[in-house]
């Protein structure tokens, strides 16, 4: 496995492997790789000859009061993790390297980067175009593989590579979750046991709306909106910041509940944040 710091050597790299014909694949990460990271590494190595995963906390998708400084990762254990996963190729440039003195460019993705957790964390979604423009226009990929769990970043970036005409397929990969439940995700780290406990609350919620909505055939959100929030408000140590039954196009909100939908969630468990969906009647 190749390790690169700096744009022109990844990219010289990848000029050579173009040259033979070889697919190249982009797994983007913020580090503190789990098995969620992991299932997409298999997925685009499935795929893909080349697989190339890129190793960077974008401080340009943390607002002032976020984890930017504190958020959890070791650089040497995600590369140790790295070697068994059989990836081409890390990416791991510093900030200098991506935002060099005097950056000023940012992407505004519109309206549908302030809903959902737009509404709480301003000028997320610019940061996360921004660094993904950049990672794609670095790498090149023919495909890129994204987790399932950040629903709204999933098509905020389809809605990138469609609207600035990137030459990139976007796969969506599904959530892979612990055996109780629970979402894998970087910020698990935070939560301390109790608290980890306490966190399978939301996939409980999103249990408990796709019951109502498939097994019982409730079709009024309000409604099944109110049925999950019970769950969360039996739960001590969690707070909602909120949930949504969308359309999994426009991320708007739906008046009546008609196949397919997603059901999302954003709670705080403790001080952690953390985000959780189901897609119904895909397909």
């Amino acid at each position: 496995m190749l390790v690169f710091e700096k744009i022109t050597d990844l990219r010289a790299q990848i000029r050579e492997w173009r040259a033979e014909g070889q697919r190249v694949a982009l797994v983007p990460t913020l580090g503190n790789l789990h098995g969620g990271h992991q299932s997409l590494m298999e997925t685009a190595r499935g795929i893909c000859e080349r697989v190339v995963v890129s190793i960077f906390v974008n401080p340009t998708q943390f607002g002032p009061d976020e984890d930017f400084q504190k958020y959890p990762g070791n650089s040497e254990v995600d590369v140790e993790k790295l070697l068994s996963t059989g990836v081409d190729a890390v990416f791991m440039p510093d900030a200098d390297e991506m935002y060099p003195e005097g950056f000023s460019t940012s992407i505004d993705v519109g309206n549908i980067g302030k809903i959902l957790c737009g509404q709480s964390r301003t000028g997320h979604f610019s940061g996360v175009a921004t660094v993904v423009a950049k990672l794609f226009n670095i790498v090149m990929p023919d495909k890129a593989y994204f987790g399932q769990k950040d629903y709204q970043q999933s098509v905020i970036i389809r809605k990138l590579v469609r609207e600035l005409n990137f030459d990139i397929e976007i796969i969506s990969c599904p959530i892979i979750r612990e055996p109780d439940g629970l979402a894998m995700s970087s910020r698990n780290a935070y939560l301390s046991e109790e608290e980890r406990t306490a966190a399978t609350v939301l996939s409980k919620m999103l249990k408990r709306g796709e019951e109502l909505i498939k097994h019982h055939g409730v079709s009024d959100p309000v409604a099944v909106g109110k049925e999950m929030m019970k769950i969360i408000d039996s739960e001590p140590l969690a707070t909602p910041d909120y949930i949504e039954i969308i359309d999994p196009d426009t991320l708007e909100s739906v008046s009546t509940i008609e196949s397919p939908v997603v059901l999302c969630i954003a709670a705080r468990v403790g001080a952690t944040r953390l985000i959780d969906n189901m897609v119904l009647g895909e397909g």
